[in-house]
């Protein structure tokens, strides 16, 4: 409870609220001039600003973590091992923040092997023992166990930092129906999803406040495990230890050895000529003027939606969604036609599934929404089922998962024009937002009501309903094609829109794939991988782990006395390439029988993975990334179809499983030939290249003779390959020394080489050298078709991002062409083989390979029609060459 007569100490864990302002704010509306991104920085001290005004601590601290390790991970080595590595945007705001808070007289707190609720806790139980009153301001749950009565947590909301909801003891009674202090038991018993803690299976947060309850606590539950019935009991029982170190992990420590005294953290005047340079070099003049005005006495403003220092001054208050009506009949078919006429670019639309089919569905102009609950057969629902199989347009957010549901659901859909989520990731493709929540916040200022997946209960309202999430969709289309430039616009209408609906298709097909022959495939590559490491045991005298780079760093540089490889964290490297490396430097038959060993057991991965993806079907239903890629690559997914060795054995005795199904006749691969090479060509417009395209003579033959100053016919196999390792590696920014190493040649060969190259064929050297430093002057490339992504970093201080992103820039545009030529050509043979009224169907896409399965009698027809559709998906100054193939099987079908 709060007491005015008592000092107030407020304490602020920094690595939590700096992520969270972090992916609260935009990267690249948070970017000083010399390339640093601040959006980090100028979220945590907006918020802390309004924390100083709003709560007048007199004493303050902000703790950080010191690292990714502490006693907990040595505890428990997976904790918090599900968090990826920190984004690069994020790394180096931290230590800047530091240096501000210190700037502005603000206490900054670390200790070696703890976490910073740690240190919230220890200073929250001395200045309770100390007569404060004490403020922790924090977005971990576990500091939850840390309220009481003369302790007060502030909760930021799901993504953002500017408001905060204040959890005194009654709160969190309110919110969890149990004490603070019981917070971790429950929090034991169903884990914690954000610091990789699984918990019991099957038990959620209402199972744990009953268990709580009944027997008071954790130690109380385990002892009375027994009588505890049904599937749940059962599970207690068999991962009690997974409670016992959830709860032993979750505990804070309250005694962390701190060199200061609360007396030590006494709020200080802010200095502002301290504050001044460094706020200067952020470029934060609004925020500096909200110091100013602290200092002088006057309140600090709320902070806006859209911060001063962003994109936006002030935000207007957010919009309400309307409320949903429920219609059917006349009703809902008058409520479309007023909707289609108010909305002639095209209305919300969300659906609600359930088990994969559609169970209701959610309408919205920008004025109304309405309910559609479905039910098959229904002739009320008939206006509705018209409007989808219309042309009618539709707005809908990650919609190819809801095309599927359609059609499972015996539902004909036409008339997508705009996925905000594709639009989205086309405006920024490489810091995209990943969620409708994400656009909203973005591009609405808004906050979409949404609850925290992280967490055991959601703290501020329920999720929105599917009216909701179709008014967003509606709401957010104008604003992120307001975004695009004109190209990318081109992009989205013509490449990426008709294609949701191709690889929505394509996902329901699957392929068949037999189980026999993965199966028998995976026992030998099982018993090859044994023998190769009883070989490798046998080389070194003894048995280790042959996946374990700790043992491997034993064997190979202390056992075997071999040359170190790079330094890392933990050692030495022992990954693929440095041992590929030290195999070809030093030689020894230990290091090739772990090379063979590693390449046994990771295409056994794949072939299991493989066969467990096959449904009972008997075929296999890859799911397609259409958004991730920067460069606009797909991605296949549960399973990977794009990992499977091509010009290996084995690979090719893993595509001899995949076949036509037992209705069509055969298997039909159709492969651009040298797409990047052809794209090289018509954007360098190098005469040399254009005339051995233009020709049809073999390329890298036809290069070689001009590099190698020697006829055609005297081009040897070897020439061949270096000047092929040339063509392709200049086009990913290789050097000199990587392609002296790639072909096994010392540096000068392969300076001359490059030398000699060039000189043949100066427009490949006048464009490579130009795209970087256009993109440089424009801060993004653009592909053939107007595909664009951005590169900040070409003109960061730092040397690293700088480097990788003018490597990233070079090929950009030649790898987004190609995505953009492959997408294209599947969109115009998938309308051109329902045109033609043809059974055959496109059931797979591998990088530049697109497969088919033909029905009997189409066999003729389905080429024509694939190789003109591919042939002709684009106008460039060269032919695109496509290659067909046909056979039982793929391999069978290769070409």
């Amino acid at each position: 409870m709060s007491d005015p007569q008592k000092p107030t100490l407020l304490v602020v864990d920094g690595h939590s609220l700096a992520f969270r302002a972090f992916y609260a704010l935009p990267v690249d509306s948070f970017t000083t001039r010399d390339g640093q991104h601040t959006n980090a920085i100028h979220g945590f001290l907006s918020m802390l600003l309004l924390l100083l005004a709003n709560e007048k601590p007199t004493h303050l601290a902000v703790a950080f973590d010191k690292s990714r390790v502490s006693f907990r991970t040595r505890e428990y080595e997976e904790y918090k091992g599900n968090r990826g590595e920190t984004p690069p945007e994020f790394k180096g705001q931290v230590p800047i923040l530091q240096e501000a808070l210190q700037a502005m007289g603000i206490t900054v707190l670390e200790k070696e092997d703890f976490e910073a609720d740690d240190l919230l806790a220890t200073l929250a139980t001395r200045g309770e023992a100390e007569g404060y009153q004490v403020l922790l301001v924090s977005g971990d749950r576990d500091t939850i166990q840390l309220v009481d009565d003369d302790v007060t947590l502030l909760y930021p909301n799901t993504q953002g930092v500017s408001q905060l909801k204040r959890y005194d003891t009654a709160a969190v009674i309110e919110r969890y129906g149990i004490r603070p202090e019981q917070y971790p038991d429950v929090a034991a018993l169903v884990g914690e999803t954000s610091d990789n803690l699984p918990g019991i299976p099957k038990v959620g947060e209402k199972t744990a406040v009953k268990w709580l309850g009944l027997y008071g606590d954790l130690d109380g539950i385990l002892a009375h495990a027994d009588e505890i019935k049904g599937v749940v009991g059962q599970n207690l029982r068999d991962h009690r230890e997974h409670a016992i170190r959830n709860r032993k992990l979750n505990r804070l420590v309250r005694d962390v050895p701190l060199e200061v005294e609360l007396a030590d953290l006494e709020a200080k005047p802010i200095d502002l000529e301290a504050v001044r340079p460094v706020f200067a070099r952020l470029e934060f003049r609004t925020l500096l003027d909200r110091i100013t005005k602290l200092v002088q006495g006057a309140d600090a403003p709320a902070a806006p939606a859209v911060p001063a220092d962003g994109p936006s001054a002030e935000a207007a208050p957010a919009p309400a969604a309307p409320t949903a009506a429920r219609l059917a009949g006349d009703e809902l078919a008058a409520w479309l036609a007023r909707a289609i006429e108010a909305e002639p670019a095209g209305l919300g639309l969300h659906l609600e599934l359930l088990d994969g089919k559609v169970i209701g569905a959610g309408v919205a102009t920008r004025t109304e929404t309405i309910d559609v609950q479905w039910q098959p057969g229904r002739d009320e629902l008939a206006p509705f089922e018209a409007w989808l199989a219309s042309t009618s347009p539709k707005i809908i957010t990650d919609a190819k998962g809801q095309l599927k549901a359609l059609e499972r659901s015996g539902l004909a859909f036409d008339g997508l024009v705009v996925d905000p989520l594709l639009a989205g990731w086309l405006v920024r493709p490489n810091l995209q937002e990943k969620t409708l929540a994400d656009l909203v916040r973005r591009y609405l200022g808004e906050e979409l009501p949404e609850g925290d997946p992280a967490q055991l209960v959601p703290l501020e309202g329920e999720a929105a309903g599917t009216p909701e999430l179709a008014w967003y969709s509606l709401r957010l289309a104008p604003a992120v094609l307001a975004a695009m430039s004109d190209g990318t616009r081109q992009v989205l209408a013509d490449i990426e829109i008709p294609l949701v609906p191709v690889l929505a298709a394509m996902e329901l097909r699957g392929v068949t794939v037999e189980h026999a022959r993965l199966a028998e495939l995976s026992a030998e590559l099982g018993e090859r991988a044994a023998g190769l490491a009883a070989a490798a045991f046998a080389e070194i005298g003894r048995e280790v782990n042959l996946g374990s780079p700790k043992q491997l760093q034993e064997v190979l540089f202390d056992q075997l006395g071999m040359p170190k490889t790079r330094a890392t964290k933990t050692g030495y490297s022992t990954d693929a390439s440095a041992l590929a490396d030290l195999q070809d430097s030093n030689p020894h038959p230990f290091l090739g029988l772990l090379l063979e060993h590693r390449d046994a057991t990771k295409l056994r991965q794949i072939v299991d993975a493989l066969d467990k993806a096959i449904g009972s079907d008997g075929r296999i239903h890859t799911t397609y990334g259409q958004i991730g890629a920067a460069t606009g690559r797909m991605s296949s997914n549960d399973p990977n179809l794009q990992n499977i060795p091509i010009r290996t054995e084995d690979g090719r005795r893993i595509r001899e499983a995949f076949r036509h199904g037992p209705d069509y006749a055969e298997l039909l691969t159709a492969d651009y030939s040298q797409i990047e090479m052809r794209i090289m060509a018509h954007l360098s417009g190098d005469p040399g290249l254009i005339e051995a395209f233009n020709a049809g003579e073999d390329l890298h033959r036809f290069v070689g003779a001009r590099v190698f100053s020697v006829d055609p016919a005297d081009v040897t196999p070897l020439m061949r390959t270096k000047v092929k390792a040339m063509s392709y590696g200049l086009a990913y920014g290789l050097s000199a020394f990587g392609l002296s190493k790639q072909l096994r040649i010392d540096r000068a060969e392969a300076t001359q080489l490059m030398k000699d190259y060039f000189e043949r064929f100066g427009a490949v050297r006048d464009y490579l050298r130009g795209v970087v430093e256009q993109a440089r002057i424009d801060g993004y490339t653009e592909t053939i078709f107007g595909r664009r992504r951005p590169f900040p970093d070409l003109n960061s201080p730092n040397r690293v991002l700088r480097e990788n992103a003018e490597r990233a820039a070079l090929n950009s545009p030649i790898q987004g062409s190609a995505a953009d030529l492959i997408k294209l050509a599947m969109s115009q043979t998938e309308q051109a083989l329902s045109e033609a009224g043809l059974r055959s169907r496109m059931l797979l896409q591998v990088h530049d390979e697109l497969i088919f399965e033909v029905a009997p009698g189409e066999s003729d027809e389905v080429e024509r029609i694939v190789r003109d559709r591919m042939a002709h998906a684009a106008d460039l100054l060269v032919p695109l060459d496509v290659q067909i193939g046909r056979g039982a099987s793929w391999d069978d079908a290769a070409h």
